[in-house]
């Protein structure tokens, strides 16, 4: 294997960064230095921890436009947009640390006359965070954040297309004058990263991608008793209900299916629509897509940057083709960009069948089928038929009939109204091959904690 890696920006191909990759020497001496922070940010109170943390933040918001342009480089989206990132960052950031209190109180049963008994959340140790591209601020701050309010020490590895997002944190960490070595980064490979998860000194892996990379690292890991959390992939599934708000409707589906060109997890990537309702949310949704700018994400005018590589570009045209030689029908037929790959033009695919891959496979990319259906009962069963399970939203004047719906569907998330977005007051979980574990919300600190229980019987009288 080479000794350095390169970004290669999704723009032109040009080289971003050039980095050497860690070694093993490294990773020795970052996680030495990480359990020697450890004791010392363990026993540092509550709101001292806290105090630093929102220094952190403070000094990653100081340079939004900085950090937002350097993004854009790194994994294309559209520079308008880049900046909502640094300002998700802080928002979840702040809330995580608001609720914090909460998440890391000692439990307290009833009184029992003679003994003083409670449950205090202690923190694990070190924490390895591993970070993907496609949002890296936001799924890093996930758990970064509440691992380090909960007295956690933290070693942070971002995907090889965004390492200056670990490199930036660090920084501002040092700005923020949390202790020497409370926040690491490392550029590993994943034979590295597989080694540093196998190593005692690791006490929890926080894991955001594909699910082949969380099957991976759940491999690396399997013969220690150590915590995972494991955000993986999604089909996030939209049922379109008769009486949806229209118009609302129509502009949130499409955004939640094509912003940051399809690439997350979350994306809405199939979307039912009731037959009283469906011609006329398709040609809505044709004329809105056909409104798109593809282009250099530097430009203000581009609305949809190119897909993050070459490769993801042909992997997703590969299966919007397979879909058409099985009946699809692709409505949009002018093409939005004559750049080549990683540009691509967005998708919209009816008579769609769950016998194709474009509605079955995470796409991560700007395509979105759509299918009639007749009753909530065979929406029901559409949306639930998926290995996947981490949100599916519902569009609908109906809120009770939206929550009956809610309970018989398998996911993490329901969305009403609404999509692709994280409330950091609610937890973030997903179901069958999205992964376990949870972030966010109060929820959030049990799994960067372990319980301790303190049975105190008083001396005799």
């Amino acid at each position: 294997m080479s000794e350095t890696f390169e970004t290669l920006s999704p723009i032109d191909g040009a080289v971003v960064v050039r980095r050497p990759w860690a070694t093993a020497a490294d990773a020795e001496r970052t996680l030495s230095t990480a359990r020697e922070a450890g004791p010392r940010w363990r026993e540092t109170p509550l709101e001292e921890r806290t105090r630093l943390v929102g220094a952190l933040v403070d000094a990653v918001v100081a340079r939004t436009d900085v950090l937002a342009d350097e993004l854009t480089l790194q994994m294309g989206r559209p520079r308008r947009y880049s900046a909502g990132e640094i300002g998700g960052f802080e928002e979840r950031a702040r809330r995580m640390m608001a609720l914090a209190p909460e998440g890391l109180a000692a439990v307290h049963p009833p009184l029992r006359e003679g003994f003083t008994r409670y449950i205090t959340r202690e923190p694990l140790g070190t924490v390895l965070v591993l970070s993907p591209w496609n949002y890296p601020w936001l799924t890093a701050v996930n758990a970064v954040v509440p691992a380090l309010l909960a007295g956690n020490v933290v070693v942070l590895k971002h995907s090889e297309q965004t390492p200056l997002v670990s490199e930036r944190l660090v920084e501002a960490a040092d700005e923020a004058g949390l202790p020497p070595g409370v926040l690491q980064f490392i550029h590993g490979s994943h034979e590295l990263v597989a080694q540093m998860v196998a190593d005692p000194r690791v006490d929890f892996v926080a894991f955001t991608g594909s699910v082949q990379g969380g099957r991976a690292v759940h491999r690396a890991g399997a013969e220690r008793f150590i915590g995972m959390g494991l955000e993986l992939g999604g089909k996030d599934p939209a049922y379109v209900l008769e009486d949806a708000p229209f118009e609302h409707t129509v502009e949130n589906v499409v955004d939640a299916a094509f912003f940051n060109s399809g690439q997350s997890c979350c994306a809405v990537e199939r979307v039912y629509v009731h037959e009283r309702l469906y011609d006329r949310f398709v040609d809505a949704t044709v004329a809105l897509v056909e409104k798109y700018v593809v282009g250099d994400p530097r430009d203000e005018a581009t609305t949809l940057g190119p897909v993050v590589r070459p490769q993801n570009a042909t992997a997703i045209q590969a299966q919007i083709d397979a879909a058409v030689a099985s009946g699809a029908k692709p409505l949009i037929t002018t093409p939005r960009t004559d750049r080549p790959p990683p540009y691509l033009s967005p998708q919209v695919l009816v008579d769609v069948t769950h016998e194709m891959t474009v509605m079955r496979e995470e796409t991560f990319g700007p395509v979105v089928g759509i299918m009639k259906v007749r009753s909530d009962e065979e929406a029901i069963a559409l949306m639930n038929d998926s290995r996947y399970g981490l949100t599916a939203s519902l569009w609908t004047e109906d809120i009770l009939r939206a929550q009956r719906i809610g309970r018989r569907l398998e996911t993490g998330t329901v969305f009403m109204n609404r999509a692709d977005y994280l409330d950091p007051d609610l937890a973030w979980v997903g179901v069958k091959d999205s992964g376990r574990g949870c972030t966010l919300s109060k929820l959030g600190f049990e799994q960067l904690t372990r319980p301790k229980s303190f049975h105190l019987r008083h001396p005799p009288s």
